[in-house]
């Protein structure tokens, strides 16, 4: 096994920054790859995400060995994993975007349009929101940058650990185990986000 930081890069992501983020959080060993033995290998994986939730577990499983070699380093050897924006959705069993597509299923529950109780409420969900923290977490509260247009909801309550508001609450980070997802870009999220990568990172 590696001391590799592992991005999987899968043509879904904001990869450099992603990258660029953790080495500033304080990652030694970074790596952008698409290669099954470099990722199973890996110390810890980030599987960034930004588009469509069907485009983005077709493009993952169209990426040939990635999705095994994901499943051998968190499953099989227990590495810490962040998905980030919808590389948190795909942790779901479903996404329901442009019809209803099967997530990885690591985090039982559904991805759903996101529909704020307030009409004036715009969708994309874009700009910077607070982060709450739920259910006795540990995670820090601040404001983080959000862009997206659906939300995932876990099956399991106790698998939420922070929400925030944009017309109701919905889950932004969610986590069990070794396994973590949050909704806002902590790449773009300045202080809020190097912080949380730190913590992650440790």
């Amino acid at each position: 096994m590696s001391d590799a930081v592992a991005v999987i890069d899968y043509g879904a992501g904001n990869l450099r920054s992603v990258a660029r983020a953790l080495v500033a959080a304080g990652a030694r060993d970074v790596v952008v790859t698409r290669d099954p033995a470099v990722i199973a290998g890996a110390a810890k994986v980030v599987l960034p995400g930004v588009g469509a939730f069907a485009q983005c577990i077709g493009a993952l499983r169209g990426a040939n060995g990635i999705e095994a070699a994901l499943t051998e380093a968190v499953h099989g050897r227990g590495v810490p994993f962040l998905g980030i924006c919808v590389g948190m959705q795909l942790l779901a069993s479903e996404g329901h975007e442009h019809g209803v597509y099967a997530g990885l299923g690591w985090l039982p529950g559904v991805v759903t349009r996101l529909v704020p109780d307030d009409a004036m409420l715009k969708i994309p969900h874009m700009g910077w929101n607070a982060v709450v923290p739920v259910n006795g977490s540990a995670v820090a509260a601040g404001d983080a940058y959000f862009v997206h247009s659906y939300r995932f909801d876990p099956e399991d309550a106790a698998d939420v650990y922070a929400t925030t508001d944009h017309g109701g609450a919905f889950p932004c980070i969610v986590s069990r185990g070794n396994i973590t997802g949050v909704q806002f870009h902590p790449e773009k999220s300045q202080g809020y986000g190097l912080g949380f990568l730190k913590g992650w990172l440790a």
